[in-house]
């Protein structure tokens, strides 16, 4: 029998989860444990191969590594990592550069810092071209490191975006600002607000897919 915990509230139905290696079930208050164990060995096959790629996925994330010559994503395109001498890390719109005798993290680190720099920047100017021909304003748009929601927008319409955003290409980057510029609006994904974001970009569904792409790309490296 897999292992599994297990998480009862008051769901009509019994879903199964399989994150970061481990195996969960939320059911009914009153669905008896026979009746879960016989769901979960129903989907062992399926669970089998989700924690396999879990596995495989942590132990990429483990060697994922960064040194000179590697090359690293900005908006979509590939640009190597240079040494430069000096002190100082950047970007000079064909490589990142940074100082020579840096370790792998210590260049992973400088990366991250550059990405911050330039997703402040240019997520910044998005905001503000979109905001203008959506006629709303926010009152901020700040940079956060968040793993898996690209972006938010708040109760004070202060827009969030996780710097791992300037990875994507433009056309994905546009999604997520007019996406977050649509709550504004609308603070929920009603119909009205897809409406809002189509209005806007009519092939949001495909970027939508490209981001989801990304998220798989990043899922095995480790950036932390």
């Amino acid at each position: 029998m897999i292992d599994y915990t297990l998480t009862r509230s008051k769901r009509k139905t019994i879903a199964l989860y399989v994150r970061n290696g481990a195996v969960e079930v939320r059911a009914p208050l009153k669905m008896p444990r026979s009746d879960i164990d016989q769901f979960v060995a129903s989907k062992e096959r399926w669970i089998q191969t989700k924690l396999a790629q879990s596995a495989e996925r942590a132990k990429l994330r483990a060697h994922f590594s960064l040194t000179y010559g590697d090359s690293v994503t900005y908006r979509g395109h590939k640009y190597p990592i240079a040494i430069k001498d000096g002190k100082y890390a950047g970007f000079d719109d064909t490589v990142f550069y940074m100082p020579p005798n840096l370790s792998p993290g210590q260049i992973k680190q400088a990366c991250v810092h550059i990405y911050r720099m330039l997703a402040k920047r240019d997520l910044t100017r998005k905001v503000s071209d979109f905001a203008k021909q959506m006629n709303v304003m926010p009152t901020a748009v700040k940079i956060n490191a968040a793993m898996t929601r690209w972006g938010s927008c708040s109760g004070k319409k202060s827009l969030n975006f996780s710097w791992r955003l300037i990875m994507a290409d433009d056309d994905v980057i546009d999604y997520v600002v007019v996406h977050e510029l649509a709550h504004i609006s609308e603070m929920n994904h009603s119909e009205r607000f897809w409406a809002i974001v189509e209005g806007v970009l009519p092939d949001y569904r495909e970027r939508q897919a490209r981001l989801e792409e990304l998220q798989k790309v990043l899922s095995v490296e480790d950036w932390e």
